[in-house]
């Protein structure tokens, strides 16, 4: 009986422990789907910025490397989710503080810049999804009692 509820128990933890990977995932995915083309071909996107030439790169590949920085997180949170629930609070901030900001400069752009605009609007949707997402594993975390493994 006691070896049954334990296995059990086991098995839901474990369901669990993959679940918050499944979410959390995505948004690693995503995140460095933007990083490394801005990194390795910034001279491609400074357009989406208004910022073409030697200058647009350095800002673009700038913003990339911003992206790297902002997932190290995400690397102890996929390992072990539960034991870096901490992790993954910074992560909820990040995005957080990263779908205000971009909300807040789309609304303060004066009219006349479509790229911006479309840019803007782009990254806000990526992390609005994206936190829909991290709340998700957060709450499977909270409360699905995960162990730390």
């Amino acid at each position: 009986m006691l070896a049954e509820k334990l296995s059990h128990s086991t098995a839901k933890s474990s369901l669990a422990t993959w679940l918050v990977r499944g979410l959390i995932l995505p948004v690693l995915l995503a995140n460095l789907s933007a990083a490394l083309p801005f990194v390795l071909h910034p001279q491609d996107h400074g357009w989406a910025f208004e910022v073409p030439g030697s200058v647009g790169e350095v800002i673009v590949r700038s913003i990339g490397l911003l992206f790297l920085m902002w997932v190290v997180p995400y690397v102890p949170v996929l390992l072990r989710p539960a034991r870096y629930r901490v992790c993954l609070i910074v992560i909820l901030v990040q995005q957080s503080i990263g779908l205000l900001g971009e909300t807040w400069m789309y609304l303060a752009l004066p009219p006349g810049h479509p790229a911006l605009r479309a840019t803007g609007l782009r990254f806000i949707v990526f992390d609005a999804v994206g936190l829909v997402l991290l709340i998700a594993a957060y709450c499977v975390l909270r409360f699905c009692r995960t162990p730390d493994v």
